[in-house]
Order: C-alpha cells, then sequence, then structure tokens
C-alpha cells in the first residue's frame, strides 16, 4: 500500500502564501490616502468596467487589488452586510472597523480550509470629520489586518510606491494635489527598463468627501473623480515640480 505524501503544516501554510503573495504582485498598485478633504482612492487600472475601488456605505469605500472575481465577491457581500447592518439597527453603527472584521474572518478562512487561497488584498477606508479621525485598515489573504495611518498602498511594486508617497505626502494636501502626488508615486512603481507612462485612461480615481453635505447637499461621501476632471487635475500646467 502506497504511503499518502506527508506536507508538514508550516509548508503548507508557506506554499499558500508564496501563492497569493505571487498573484497579488501581478497586480497594479492601488494607493489610498487620507487628506484634508477627504480621502483619495487611486489605482492603475486600464479598464473602464471592471473597477477596483468602490463604495461600500455613506462614509466607507474598498480598493482590492489581485483576482476580480475573488475581490469583488468580497465587495458585493460587505454591501450586504452594511445594508443589513443599517437596516437593522442605525446607520451609525455600519463602521469600517466592523466590516474589515467580517472581512478578515472570510479570508482567514478560506486561507486555513480552502486548497487554494484568496490572490487578493483589500483596503476598508472610512473618511472622518478630520484627518486624525480617518480609518484606514488593511487586509491581507491570510485575513491579517492592519489600522494604517496616513495612506496604504497595495499591490504591484507597493515598496517603490510607498517610498515615492512618503516623501511627499501630506495629509493637508486637498483632493487635487492629493491625486497628483498619488499618481507620481504610481510612476516611481515603474520597472525602470519599461519606457510605459500611466496615462488619465488607465486610472481610476474616487474621494470620500470629508463634509460631502456642504460639498455636494448628500449624505454618501463617495464620488468617481470623472475621466475629464482628472485630466484637469494632472494637467501639468496646473502641476508643481
Amino acid at each position: 500500500m502506497t504511503q499518502p505524501f506527508y506536507v508538514s503544516p508550516e509548508q503548507l501554510m508557506k506554499d499558500r502564501a508564496d501563492f497569493a503573495r505571487k498573484g497579488i504582485a501581478r497586480g497594479r498598485s492601488v494607493i489610498v490616502l487620507s487628506c484634508r478633504d477627504g480621502i483619495a482612492l487611486v489605482a492603475e487600472n486600464p479598464s473602464s468596467s471592471l473597477h477596483k475601488i468602490g463604495e461600500i456605505y455613506d462614509r466607507i469605500a474598498f480598493a482590492a487589488v489581485g483576482k476580480y472575481n475573488e475581490f469583488e465577491s468580497l465587495r458585493q457581500a460587505g454591501v450586504r452586510y452594511a445594508d443589513v447592518r443599517g437596516y437593522s439597527y442605525d446607520r451609525e453603527d455600519v463602521t469600517a472597523r466592523g466590516l474589515a472584521s467580517v472581512y478578515a474572518q472570510s479570508l482567514g478562512a478560506v486561507f486555513t480550509a480552502e486548497s487554494k487561497p484568496f490572490e487578493v488584498e483589500l483596503v476598508v477606508a472610512e473618511v472622518g470629520r478630520t484627518t486624525a479621525a480617518d480609518h484606514l485598515y488593511r487586509l491581507t489573504f491570510d485575513g491579517s489586518i492592519a489600522d494604517e495611518n496616513g495612506f496604504v498602498v497595495i499591490g504591484g511594486a507597493a515598496e517603490n510606491v510607498v517610498e515615492s508617497l512618503r516623501a511627499g505626502w501630506s495629509d493637508g494636501d486637498d483632493f487635487a494635489a492629493s491625486i497628483r502626488r498619488a499618481v507620481r508615486s504610481l510612476h516611481a512603481g515603474l520597472d525602470d527598463s519599461s519606457s510605459r507612462t500611466i496615462i488619465p485612461g488607465q486610472l481610476e480615481v474616487a474621494v470620500l468627501d470629508r463634509d460631502p453635505e456642504a460639498a455636494r447637499g448628500k449624505h454618501r461621501a463617495f464620488r468617481r473623480i470623472r475621466p475629464e476632471e482628472l485630466t484637469d487635475i494632472l494637467d501639468p500646467r496646473e502641476e508643481s515640480p
């Protein structure tokens, strides 16, 4: 009788983690950063219909990198969770922390129990009344969760993007300056051997307004930046050196 092939739990978890990291690294970077006007979400995404950034609830947004079908299923589950909780209790009871905890449980269960982990990395962002009250939660494929300060970068050459962003980011910038800074940092993450540049048509940008009632007369903070608006923001004549 043939002996079954044995793999230690440590090696099995390591193999799953390596598999997930490779899948995530192939994705293009996403930046989520807090600023004076709210929270800006900037992703390199050539698709105009397969979104990496989305709205979850009134003041909560979602950003992801990795396999689209996997993170889209998580986004939809998050919307259902937020709607049910807000309807059953109160809209104020829907928080990024609660949503991040639900995501962490789901990702952790898949990582430990399923044969293939989710190849995704997520950010759940909630805009506060001040920059100090903003919440940015980063979730990895194994269910690990981290409360980040200021900004988060996921996917692609994240280390290079973080280094560039840290050199120029300020929470006192407005949306336009923050978006320009994020795009410059995405360029810093490109392969040095590549001549590729990121044009406005290859970007997906959204914001969470800090005071949407004053800005647009709505309680929903999330809004997408239209292509023509993004082009004006990134106009070289408006960009600082």
